[in-house]
């Protein structure tokens, strides 16, 4: 039995307000709801994404109130999302700030299926600590990768700062078999924030993946980017509106994944082991 050939998604550069709250939160989270089903009245997709932290404002402020803005991963942000994937029979990719057993706070992205039931989730391994970001005061990093398929593309999120570490895409594309790594983020236009785009299309190309790289709405967010596993003068990445809300309808074609790879055969060519005979090191 062939595999389908399509996979369509949903990539919601959104606005978060300010929250405080965890009424401003769910307020924002049922705004937000509204919107996307609005947008699949007329379309039908097989997966739906959202941000990093899409149910919370990413500030300080916001990050001193996790007492009360956090969840457990079948909180407010699933309850809510998991009405859009039954209403929609489709998958939908959120991430949200999660309190686990243990009562520490996580950079998650889960996974709701079409069935409503949680599908799995990932927490954010590397916290940025850097530029307007301060995620190492108030969370801890997340220690395993997840991977989940939609017709039959097998897929796997990352959320923001793990882009700048090549071993993690590294890692899913060898040993997990990925064709498309969906990145979560809320990069605010400081220092690091256009240096963004250049680690998307290294890290599409090196390992041959579509790349969904999609940030939040706003004055100093906004430049989500698709890019596909190859890009040249007549193939280029998909962007975004600078800092509006954008819902865009992504197609990514199976075809195009296997032509790729065979034209230029990166990953086949790869030595997993190369020996270094020491001549040329003086030390």
């Amino acid at each position: 039995m062939s595999l389908p050939e399509q996979l369509t998604i949903l990539a919601c550069q959104i606005d978060v307000p300010v929250t405080r709250t965890a009424a401003d939160r769910d307020q924002h989270l049922g705004r937000v709801c509204e919107r996307v089903s609005a947008e699949l009245k007329h379309k039908r997709v097989d997966l739906v994404v959202l941000p990093e932290l899409c149910s919370i404002d990413y500030s300080r402020e916001a990050f001193e109130r996790l007492d009360v803005l956090s969840e457990t991963v079948r909180g407010a942000s699933f309850q809510h999302w998991r009405e859009i994937s039954l209403a929609h029979r489709c998958h939908v990719a959120f991430s949200f700030a999660r309190r686990d057993g243990d009562g520490q706070y996580l950079i998650t992205l889960a996974v709701a299926g079409p069935d409503g039931e949680l599908v799995g989730y990932y927490d954010k391994i590397y916290l940025a600590q850097f530029g307007a970001s301060m995620e190492k005061e108030f969370f801890t990093p997340g220690a395993e990768f997840f991977r989940f398929s939609v017709n039959g593309f097998r897929i796997a999120p990352i959320i923001c700062a793990d882009i700048r570490f090549p071993e993690v895409c590294r890692t899913l594309a060898i040993d997990h078999g990925v064709d498309v790594i969906l990145h979560s983020s809320a990069y605010s236009r400081d220092p690091s924030f256009h240096s963004w785009h250049s680690f998307v299309h290294t890290r599409a190309l090196e390992n041959q993946v579509f790349f969904v790289s999609l940030n939040r709405a706003g004055a100093d967010y906004g430049r989500s980017l698709f890019c596909p596993p190859w890009i040249d003068e007549s193939l280029e990445p998909t962007h975004f509106s600078e800092s509006d809300q954008q819902f865009t309808t992504l197609t990514i074609d199976r075809s195009e994944l296997v032509r790729v790879r065979e034209l230029y055969p990166f990953l086949k060519d790869r030595r997993e082991q190369i020996e270094q005979s020491g001549k040329g090191f003086a030390d």
